[in-house]
């Protein structure tokens, strides 16, 4: 049988038409969809008001641009939690904050309100509540201690958008929040973000921010659709199979981490690298619009998977499914359990064609780039033991049974201790 990878990219089925015509337009780069999709992004999350969304190059930099407009005093205190992606907390320190951690709840591995209490200090001026996996933080509480102590709020949504709390959007919540569209999230436009902006006198800096940046050359443009054509083709199963999967296959026995070659190599990013710098193209706005038509269908799909791992595993000594507290739900970007001996499960799924993984965003206080001499995250510890099962939604339902047998069987067959 194919190789599953553990991850999906959302494709929409009338890509290869959508680029052609803003070929044919001489639209790829500049042209009125950008406008379009910003708007149609404010719709779906609700927006009303004075409300603005800003299209940005990467995710991070709608975080750099709304930090900048915000005005926060260089040195002031941000707190970010533990366990996030590295260049979160590391492009708080380019803007010229001081990172502060805080643990994390290991049951939903989002942001502890409590943790983020302890904390705060008189030089605290903003929180940073990631919205992890896909399922956003206990935002009444981090809301109450930001009202309390004079606050701003900018929520980390690349993993969520769609997710809710109490009914309202996650990313609504605060002073600014920031999506990415890269290949993997669950709005796939081959890169890109998004800021969201409360206040609009902020949104206007952050748009004066964004439109000072150059327009890439359609060469870039055009490079980044190829790339995301390759990502795509690279990840089918048939291709995976022959492709990345024997060197994920020879890794389970070696105990090397050749994905780690895929990902950004943890750095300093002062000054900011060339190629974040740029704005998001006209293409890939229109791929973005037809992509926003698709969400609640990506969505009600990867729900499915997930009651079906549920179901699956919720019964198995040693597992523990992923926690959804009352009032909010999950689009599961990362379906995450906790497995019996993590590391071997890892192995044994490998080794029978199905990419099974640890999780792998950042414990950022075990990070030499932070050097981090405060509390311990012990939260964020226990989360590193969690293992990332396939679950987007183009798998195919026999794909997902397949999947939920094999972690099942080989749970079943783990060690006890």
């Amino acid at each position: 049988m194919a190789a599953i990878c553990r991850f999906g990219m959302r494709m929409v089925p009338n890509i290869s038409d959508i680029i052609a015509q803003c070929r044919n337009k001489k639209q790829l780069v500049q042209g009125p969809h950008i406008a379009e999709f910003e708007q149609e992004f404010l719709r779906v999350l609700g927006g009303r008001g004075r409300v603005r969304a800003v299209s940005t190059e990467y995710g991070r930099m709608a975080l750099y641009f709304i930090l900048k407009a915000l005005n926060i005093p260089a040195g002031s205190e941000i707190i970010v939690p533990a366990l996030t992606f590295w260049v979160v907390p590391e492009i708080t320190r380019v803007a010229g904050l001081k990172p502060v951690f805080v643990d994390i709840d290991p049951h939903t591995f989002t942001m502890d309100p409590k943790a983020v209490e302890r904390a705060i200090t008189p030089n605290t001026r903003a929180i940073l509540p990631t919205h992890l996996y896909g399922m956003s933080c206990d935002m009444a509480p981090i809301m109450a201690l930001a009202r309390k102590h004079n606050l701003k709020v900018i929520e980390d949504c690349a993993h969520s958008l769609g997710a809710t709390y109490n009914g309202q959007p996650a990313g609504t919540f605060g002073d600014g929040s920031f999506f990415s569209f890269q290949g993997f999230k669950p709005l796939n436009t081959y890169g890109g973000g998004l800021a969201w902006v409360r206040d609009a006198d902020v949104a206007k800096k952050v748009w004066e921010f964004a439109d000072t940046e150059q327009w890439p050359s359609e060469k870039r443009v055009e490079g980044i659709l190829r790339t995301g054509w390759w990502q795509h083709t690279f990840i089918r199963p048939r291709v995976f199979t022959l492709s990345l999967f024997p060197i994920w296959y020879v890794a389970s026995f070696t105990g090397s981490k050749p994905e780690e070659k895929l990902w950004e190599s943890v750095r300093r990013l002062d000054p900011l690298p060339p190629h974040y710098r740029g704005k998001f193209s006209n293409v890939q706005a229109v791929i973005g619009l037809a992509g926003l038509k698709r969400l609640p269908e990506f969505i009600e799909r990867t729900r499915r998977h997930a009651k079906v791992y549920d179901e699956m595993h919720g019964d198995v000594p040693g597992v523990t499914v992923p926690r959804v507290p009352e009032g909010r739900n999950h689009v599961y970007y990362q379906y995450c359990p906790y497995v019996p001996d993590y590391l071997d499960l890892v192995k044994r799924c490998i080794r029978r064609g199905v990419d099974v993984a640890p999780m792998h965003v950042d414990h950022c206080t075990t990070l030499e780039l932070f050097d981090w001499k405060g509390t311990a995250s012990l939260g964020a510890a226990k989360a590193t033991t969690a293992v990332q099962m396939p679950v987007y939604e183009s798998l195919s339902d026999a794909e997902i049974e397949r999947i939920g047998r094999l972690v099942r069987k080989q749970a079943q067959q783990a060690p006890r201790r």
